[in-house]
């Protein structure tokens, strides 16, 4: 990122920067995993790492300790460390075998575990030296997305705690408030760290208080436009803030990465960066400042000229962007080499003066592992793998993702249609755009971590002619909502949304869940919404979409493959092309007399094994796959709640989505005033964490037999109930 303004002091030295640090590469052979076993499994407390956490290490028995480090690599130092205060006193010696020692456990646990590996990786050396350095928890340290936050997880005091992440009970993937004192911000989502650490200042001064507060941004958060929201308000503030601008030229996925290694840190720009930090420096050019003011323009423009040559960091403008907006600018430097890091750090802290600061530091993503280093994602985010391959674990299934499909249907409709065009917000790989970016490059745009332009860039594609399909996952459309409402859906703009990960994620939890679009969505005037319940009726959402022309649109579809159906059967021709359905139109999977089971989406799956259950105890069940939330199919719910005693809804989704739209007909049509039976099922009224998607599917109430359960319920059957679900569950 930001190539352009690091000059020709960041080209030289390629080797320097490469290994400059010393890093071993861990290729140790994999080791069987044991998992933790006594009283701090999974469901135990988390750590508090405050003055009183040693109370709370000592909890952790000695068993478990042993046995989760015997299975690591050795690492005779880390094993000392349970706090950041036992680093404090380390000297370089110890300091970058402690940064080995991390990297060699970060990719063994990871391997076991799966997460984001890469982000960490490249952080090893800036996370040792920001414990090192600042006093942390009072210190607040703010991580951009979190997918950087492992080594700092494993330093404040949640080592014993790494093989559980991500997993139903264990450590989060990210940061979380309520995980640690040591994490004063969660994250998830990207450029929100610079606005937190803005509000935690202006709070600090508010009481009174001296600490600290840094924002580390990296992995291509800086180009989300909050992040620069953010530094203007901070520039204009000018309080005492620090941000760490970590530059690793990649944001999350593989269509970011520009195919080169990281170009080095020369000499001359660690020099220029420890002068640019040293704290006499910049408390004279804070007097000097006051004093050029006094003086002709002429001189103040000359001295301002000067101070720019002396930091190297000329531009047309005669200042960097960052200094526009009011920060204090040093850098870059080099994000592998500790000595210069701390050296910096601690110059900054120092330093009396008061201000914003932005220190600009280089790193590389996956450093210290072969196999990520040479990778084109740089191994951001893995499932388990071999720690010597870096070959990574993935079951085999028996149908493709669902992104793959919607991507391939893309091609198809683009190949008939000049019009359509491919819009994803730096997610090329997560939304399968760089499947479709490789027949059509020309045709698909990246804009960015920037969903508020994605969706109004779209909009005015739309205005054009165009067929702009904007795809971004259901949790990131939350941040282009109003222009969704005001740029699309008010001016009923033909923009097609394709919200992928939607409902329950997994591993990624609560911050990635996807409950929220039909609630968002469905509620706008002009808005087609609509829900596949298989790989089949997605690819025929997709040509329905592209169908639609004076109107938005948008469909939902899960993280995960596909059901497996046979797309032949389906009439879904070999390259995928599908068939625009009827709008407002649902369709009845199997019929019965008892209860009305209503699916939407995903949750069709679930209904119909539900039904299943129901007729092995004599209970008959229609099962509707209603397809579209709105237009509602209005015909084919007035049939259902006339011809049944009972009716209930289903959805991957929150309160306020499909069910409240059938409710919202039924009511109106005054078929609730009578004998019928309705209960709706969705999401309960909270935030569902990480886990395996089944598991937070039963946690959320929506298997089968939580519907089979919910039908006996309605219809009087209770005590038939606990039999079916016994033999069901």
């Amino acid at each position: 990122m930001l190539t352009g303004m690091r000059g020709a002091s960041v080209s030289k030295a390629s080797s320097q920067l490469k290994h400059s640090s010393g890093v071993r590469r861990f290729s140790g052979a994999p080791i069987a995993f044991q998992a933790p076993r006594g009283a701090v499994s999974r469901q135990n407390v988390f750590i508090r790492a405050t003055a009183e956490d040693q109370r709370n290490w000592d909890t952790i028995s000695s068993d478990e300790l042993a046995d989760w480090k015997q299975e690591g690599p050795p690492t005779p130092l880390l094993d000392t460390v349970n706090f950041p205060v036992h680093i404090k006193n380390f000297n370089q010696r110890q300091l970058q075998q402690l940064c080995r020692e991390l990297r060699a456990d970060l990719i063994h646990t990871v391997a076991k575990t799966g997460g984001h590996l890469g982000s960490s990786l490249g952080v090893v050396e800036l996370t040792v030296a920001l414990h090192h350095v600042f006093n942390t928890p009072d210190d607040k340290i703010i991580w951009d997305v979190g997918h950087q936050a492992y080594i700092h997880k494993i330093l404040t005091g949640r080592r014993g705690k790494m093989s559980t992440i991500r997993t139903q009970g264990g450590l989060s993937g990210f940061t979380k408030r309520d995980e640690s004192v040591y994490d004063p911000f969660g994250a998830g989502h990207s450029s929100t760290s610079i606005s937190a650490a803005v509000g935690m200042a202006v709070g600090r001064d508010c009481k009174g208080r001296k600490n600290n507060v840094i924002g580390i941004i990296g992995d291509g958060a800086i180009t989300g436009g909050m992040a620069y929201e953010a530094m203007n308000h901070a520039g204009f503030l000018d309080k005492n803030m620090i941000v760490i601008l970590n530059d690793n030229q990649q944001v999350s996925l593989p269509t970011q990465y520009n195919g080169k290694n990281q170009d080095p840190v020369g000499a001359l720009s660690s020099t220029l960066a420890r002068l640019q930090s040293n704290r006499q420096l910049r408390e004279l050019r804070e007097i000097a400042k006051g004093v050029t003011k006094q003086l002709p323009d002429a001189i103040q423009n000359a001295t301002a000229k000067i101070d720019e040559y002396a930091r190297g960091m000329i531009s047309g403008t005669g200042s960097t962007l960052f200094e526009e907006l009011g920060f204090y600018y040093i850098g870059p430097v080099d994000g592998h080499n500790l000595e210069d890091l701390i050296d910096v750090m601690s110059e900054i802290k120092k330093t009396e003066t008061v201000g914003p600061v932005l220190l600009h530091v280089v790193t590389e993503k996956g450093r210290g592992y072969l196999p990520a280093e040479t990778a084109s994602d740089k191994m951001h985010g893995v499932t388990k793998y071999d720690t010597v391959t870096g070959k990574q674990v993935k079951p085999q299934a028996k149908a493709q993702s669902y992104t793959n499909y919607f991507a391939d249907a893309l091609v198809a409709e683009a190949k008939r249609d000049s019009r359509v065009i491919g819009i994803h917000a730096a997610m090329g790989g997560g939304t399968g755009m760089n499947r479709f970016e490789k027949v059509f490059p020309e045709r698909v745009y990246d804009v960015g971590i920037a969903e508020q332009h994605a969706v109004t860039f779209a909009a005015g594609l739309a205005c054009e002619g165009l067929a702009p399909f904007c795809a971004i996952y259901s949790t990131f459309l939350q941040r282009g909502y109003d222009q969704v409402v005001h740029d699309v859906s008010l001016q009923s703009l033909p923009v097609r949304f394709a919200m992928d990960r939607a409902g329950l994620v997994g591993a990624d939890g609560a911050t990635h869940c996807g409950a929220f679009d039909v609630t968002y969505m469905a509620c706008l005037p002009n808005m087609v919404v609509m829900a596949p319940s298989d790989e089949a009726e997605l690819i025929n959402m997709v040509a329905t979409a592209a169908a639609i022309d004076d109107k938005p649109s948008c469909f939902r579809f899960p993280r995960g493959n596909g059901i497996g159906v046979d797309l032949a059967a389906e009439g879904i021709t070999a390259d995928l092309k599908g068939t625009p359905m009827e709008i407002g139109k649902g369709r009845v999977r199997k019929i019965g007399k008892d209860v009305a089971i209503v699916g939407y989406g995903s949750s069709v799956l679930e209904c119909m094994a539900a039904a299943e259950m129901l007729e092995k105890a004599g209970v008959s069940a229609t099962v509707v796959d209603a397809r579209f939330c709105k237009p509602l199919d209005t015909t084919l719910m007035r049939q259902l709640a006339k011809e049944h005693p009972a009716m209930i809804t289903v959805e991957e989704g929150s309160i306020g989505g499909f069910a409240a739209h059938v409710m919202q007909f039924l009511a109106l049509e005054g078929l609730l005033d009578g004998n019928l039976k309705f209960r709706p099922m969705t999401l309960p009224d909270r935030y569902i964490e990480h886990g395996t998607q089944a598991e937070q599917l039963a946690e959320a109430g929506l298997t089968a037999s939580h519907i089979a359960a919910t039908a006996m319920t309605l219809l009087g059957q209770k005590k038939d109930m606990q039999a079916v679900l016994s033999n069901g569950l």
